[in-house]
């Protein structure tokens, strides 16, 4: 059973490497585009299904595994910030308000005739941030590849309030959602897993 993750996101490797699934990486080349009339919930679920479905192409008889995540403030979607500038603005939009973050998972085996995709939603309310504390988070360049311009699992940590949701979900997979997807498909992710206590 071979499983493939269809992106290239380090923190999405880390989390599922996390759970001791051996898998291969094959990023896939989706333009992310909202498009008009487009709810958060449904860009997500439809990029995620893109992505899969790319993968799957040339690789039908692999689970594909793929996610994709943005974040709101209102009803601005705050994605990856285009350059620092960019980065600054989004940290002054979120600074002491709360957001969602949104992640689309998709789990995909085209050979099984299998396709599943559900979205994650979590509330995360960051601490009120001056121009300074915004400039000397930016210039870490932590913000810079990172929807709503933070990392929860680096720096940007120390500026999180509270999570009210998956935290996994926040970093970018939320993993729960993932296993109970993976045990709906028949796949025991506790007989898979590199992790676990050995007998002495």
């Amino acid at each position: 059973m071979s499983f493939i993750l269809a992106s290239q996101s380090p923190r999405r490797r880390e989390l599922l490497t996390s759970i001791g699934l051996a898998f291969d990486v094959i990023p896939s080349d989706v333009p992310e585009i909202h498009q008009p009339g487009e709810s958060p919930e449904e860009y997500v679920a439809r990029l995620s299904r893109d992505k899969a479905e790319v993968v799957a192409a040339s690789h039908p008889d692999a689970w594909i595994i793929a996610a994709d995540t943005t974040v709101l403030l209102g009803d601005q979607l705050l994605e990856k910030p285009v350059d620092a500038n960019d980065a600054r603005r989004m940290l002054g939009l979120i600074a002491g308000k709360t957001h969602v973050v949104y992640s689309g998972v998709t789990l995909q085996n085209t050979a099984r005739d299998w396709r599943e995709t559900r979205v994650a939603e979590s509330e995360v309310r960051m601490l009120p941030l001056d121009e300074r504390e915004i400039a000397w988070y930016v210039a870490t360049g932590e913000p810079l590849d990172k929807a709503g311009a933070y990392a929860v699992q680096g720096i940007g940590g120390m500026f999180i309030d509270s999570i009210h949701g998956s935290y996994t979900n926040v970093v970018g997979l939320p993993l729960a959602l993932l296993f109970e997807m993976l045990r709906r498909a028949g796949i025991d992710v506790l007989r898979l897993s590199g992790v676990g206590s050995r007998e002495s």
